[in-house]
């Protein structure tokens, strides 16, 4: 029998202490099926450029999810989520196209789909998606940037990664191309915490920090505005964009 997932969501974006736009999109939809669908999208190109990305991505993905219809195999799942990223890839690219003040921008995407004991993880640029448990934090993402290259090519030290003049240099994203390609994983799905990501978040606060604020007993909206709050507190120096899921755990 087939586990009907129940839990409690929250998203919120800040601006953040330092920036003029909020080019950060979040969002956490669940369709008729009982899935879950999570994303948060981090727009770059200035000039509010940015913000305009990630909103047309934010919604491309929204309406191809409200769209999409359960599927026994995960293979399916990977099928519809290249395909979802490649409309919102079009959508961005060809505004672009026929806006010239437009031209260059695009945006990050990490995506989460929650089908119930299988939650599939997609993701383009360096927003991240982290499961949260009692015993740890894990990043299940990686970051396409140019500075995690390095690190993985033993060039600079993850010490150095974290203070490179270069560290907001990504390697992809969507929108910015005629074509697209992401990183996509399934893995089995067992009640975690799910947190979804900008760079905002991360780079201001640690991720044992992240973990405390996860778990304590606030509701799921409160623990998202602590974790926005404390990323201001320390320096805010970016948008912050945060989608987060928490299992109702029935024994």
């Amino acid at each position: 029998k087939e586990r009907k997932l129940k839990g409690t969501f929250a998203f919120k974006t800040d601006i953040g202490k330092t920036r003029t736009d909020n080019e950060d999109q979040a969002i956490v939809v669940l369709n008729t099926s009982d899935e879950v669908f999570m994303a948060v999208c981090d727009g770059m190109g200035g000039a509010s450029k940015g913000d305009l990305a990630s909103k047309i991505a934010i919604e491309s993905l929204r309406d191809s999810f409200k769209a999409k219809k359960k599927n026994k195999w995960s293979y399916l799942d990977k099928l519809w989520i290249t395909k979802a990223a490649r409309i919102a890839n079009h959508a961005i690219y060809s505004y672009a196209e026929s806006h010239p003040s437009c031209q260059g921008m695009g945006t990050t995407m990490v995506v989460a789909l929650l089908s119930d004991e299988r939650l599939l993880i997609a993701n383009i640029g360096d927003s991240r998606l982290y499961t949260i448990t009692e015993e740890a934090i894990s990043q299940l993402t990686t970051d396409q940037t140019y500075v995690k290259y390095l690190v993985d090519t033993k060039q600079i030290s993850t010490e150095q990664a974290k203070t490179h003049p270069e560290r907001h240099v990504l390697m992809n994203a969507l929108g910015i191309y005629p074509s697209v390609s992401l990183d996509i994983d399934i893995i089995e799905y067992h009640g975690e915490s799910i947190l979804l990501c900008s760079d905002g978040l991360y780079n201001q606060v640690s991720e044992q920090e992240i973990k405390s604020i996860c778990l304590t007993d606030e509701r799921v909206d409160q623990k998202v505005k602590s974790l926005i709050i404390e990323a201001n507190n320390n320096g805010g120096s970016d948008n912050v964009g945060i989608a987060y899921w928490e299992s109702i755990h029935h024994d």
